[in-house]
């Protein structure tokens, strides 16, 4: 076997394996979030084609999850299986060295990398703005739902709500609103008049003349308070309508030099916006770094007819400490713009630690029994 047909084998285990994993590790991701949205979408009252849109849109900030977790595991199980079935030993013995074995590893990360890449800068914006605009719709939707008169309407569990008239112009009379949720207390709205206004974070059912009846049912007193006007948060019911647009749905090319207006309309800072941008380039190349620790930890382990369970609990301890890091980094560079070159650290800390397990390799030793 000559060195390019060394790659391509060590290459195709390593990309069939990988589709294998990411097609089970997105299902069950899916399946988890797909039966909560389910819950919420029907018990609103909205048809399948919204839940299957909604569910679709969601797909590439899962794939853009479990792609690294992927590429690690595959890393992780092909080099398993290359040291198990001392393919490893063979090809050290021709005079192969662990670091140029590595060669296709590498390869294999950077077209995960690519391809998450691809993802971050285009897809996953696009999918996170058009699920926004239809979250926004939706919640509309729930809204004018509740403009129905002379119905008993029940939009959310411990929510009654009651209108007795619908003028010409839209205005609501004859108002009864229970707000049963509390465990501790129910509160009665009733109001002669009533509008619906729109606002950033969310409709608001305005009350004109009208009182709340405070049942305590710990004491089971009852108190009445009167009111000139008073306004009652829906967006618990419909969700927020009508906010500006989140770091996370802005094309690439906004994030390079963000206007006032722009920080304004997402409420970040320039920080953010910096880390982002750092993020969406370089998040992609943990993929590279996952597979070069899986891959490190298995060689660095060697041979052995005990198993290699010691070399994979290291190999998800580092990824751990990985992840925690670059946790822990991410709180700092945000709060100031000349430090979003902290997101690359991890990345170059995981990169390092996987060459030297590499490295730790190459040494002498004898087969462990």
């Amino acid at each position: 076997m000559n060195v390019t047909r060394l790659d391509r084998y060590i290459l195709a285990q390593l990309l069939w394996v990988f589709g294998f994993f990411s097609l089970v590790l997105v299902s069950v991701y899916w399946v988890n979030r797909a039966v909560r949205l389910f819950d919420q979408l029907i018990s609103d009252g909205q048809p399948m084609s919204v839940f299957l849109e909604f569910t679709a849109l969601s797909l590439p900030m899962l794939i853009r999850t479990v792609l690294p977790i992927s590429a690690f595991v595959a890393a992780t199980y092909v080099t398993y299986q290359l040291v198990r079935n001392s393919e490893i030993a063979v090809l050290q013995a021709a005079g192969i060295s662990p670091f140029r074995i590595a060669r296709p590893i590498v390869v294999f990360g950077l077209i995960v990398a690519a391809f998450l890449t691809v993802l971050m800068n285009f897809l996953i914006p696009e999918a996170r703005a058009e699920l926004s605009r239809r979250q926004s719709e939706v919640a509309q939707n729930l809204t004018a739902g509740l403009l129905q008169d002379g119905v008993f309407q029940h939009p959310a569990d411990g929510i009654t709500f009651f209108i007795t008239e619908i003028t010409p112009e839209g205005a609501m009379r004859g108002i009864y609103l229970s707000d049963a949720r509390s465990q501790l207390q129910r509160i009665d709205y009733t109001a002669r008049t009533a509008l619906i206004v729109p606002e950033d974070t969310g409709p608001k059912l305005v009350m004109i003349d009208g009182q709340a009846q405070i049942h305590d049912r710990r004491t089971g007193r009852l108190s009445v308070t009167g009111f000139g006007d008073f306004t009652y948060d829906l967006s618990a019911l419909a969700g927020p309508a009508g906010r500006g647009r989140s770091v996370q749905e802005l094309p690439t090319t906004s994030l390079f030099s963000p206007s006032p207006a722009l920080l304004a309309e997402t409420g970040a800072s320039a920080a953010q916006m910096r880390f982002e941008l750092v993020s969406r380039f370089v998040d992609g190349f943990a993929a590279v770094a996952a597979a070069l620790i899986g891959f490190g930890a298995l060689m660095a382990g060697g041979f052995s007819r005990l198993g290699f369970w010691k070399e994979i609990v290291l190999a998800v301890v580092l990824m751990a400490l990985v992840q925690t890091l670059n946790n822990a980094l991410a709180g700092t560079a945000m709060r100031d713009p000349a430090l979003s070159w902290l997101g690359v650290v991890p990345l170059l800390l995981a990169v390092a630690t996987a060459l030297g397990l590499v490295g730790w390799s190459t040494r002498k030793r004898r087969v462990r029994a």
